[in-house]
């Protein structure tokens, strides 16, 4: 399987494909990365080096593999964050060209936003982007709780309200829906949920709630939900193996008080989760 994955990469760390390419390779994916920028570390430092790409620079990556004639291997496009609208519109290109030389491949659009406590830290004109353009073209879409909201233009509270926020982002597109950092009126204090919706039905997983803040976890649970997807078909499947192996992940991150995901150090729990959630239908 070959995974397209155009999304922001740090040198230190793990955000963006510094997360996705590692989780998928060790699936045994074969994983094209194309960087919207090169940071020496993810924001959340408050401090970093490095730049951002423009559009010209990823459809010139995109016009590279086209010349060796190898977009009608690629499965799958994965994009995460963008930078700017003008990134975004390079995306929708190459998502087009993928699936002109492969009918079966999907595009999942991971449509980073932004996150409760921080609110909104993309660039102006990402969010309308995201709502008129990315969702709309995708097969896929994995929001959080607070990215769900934006897109829908509402405000979720309860578990009903999640699941016609949802039913809505599906009516744009997209056919199958994976809400993350999800925290309901019914989610029990110390848990944190996560629902999958597809045409075979609505469901929700629900694991402890550990004692960390990272970043990173976002982008290698779309990676991985997607590439479960691809094989599976089944977001229910997807969601239950993604969320193992996150979770697995962040358990061995929290016992070592680490600030960066241990993502290398843990990478068995991306294989073979040491403890599998089964989610539930709703």
């Amino acid at each position: 399987m070959n995974i397209l994955s155009i999304q922001s990469h740090v040198v230190y760390g793990h955000v963006g494909n510094s997360a996705a390419v590692f989780s998928l390779q060790r699936l045994g994916i074969e994983v094209w990365p194309i960087h919207t920028v090169q940071f020496s570390n993810h924001t959340g430092y408050g401090a970093w080096r490095g730049r951002a790409f423009d559009g010209d620079s990823i459809r010139e990556l995109i016009f590279g593999l086209e010349d060796r004639g190898v977009l009608g291997q690629c499965d799958g496009v994965l994009s995460g964050y963008m930078g700017s609208a003008d990134i975004g519109a390079a995306i929708f290109d190459a998502v087009g060209r993928v699936k002109r030389e492969n009918a079966s491949a999907l595009y999942c659009c991971d449509p980073v936003i932004g996150d409760v406590g921080r609110g909104i830290f993309v660039a102006e004109g990402i969010l309308e982007y995201m709502r008129d353009a990315a969702v709309p073209s995708a097969d896929v879409v994995t929001p959080n709780h607070f990215e769900l909201d934006c897109l829908t233009d509402r405000v979720t509270k309860s578990r009903a309200d999640v699941l016609a926020a949802v039913e809505d982002l599906r009516k744009l597109g997209p056919r199958a829906v994976l809400v993350t950092s999800l925290l309901t009126e019914e989610t029990p204090s110390g848990s944190i949920d996560l629902l999958a919706c597809d045409d075979t039905g609505r469901h929700l997983l629900r694991t402890p709630l550990l004692p960390l803040a990272v970043n990173g976890a976002g982008d290698a649970i779309a990676a991985l939900f997607f590439a479960h997807y691809l094989r599976t078909r089944s977001a229910a499947e997807a969601l239950s193996l993604a969320a193992s192996s996150v979770y697995g992940v962040l358990a061995r991150t929290a016992d070592a008080g680490a600030r960066e995901i241990l993502l290398v150090e843990a990478q068995e729990e991306l294989v073979r989760p040491s403890q599998i959630f089964r989610p539930e239908p709703v």
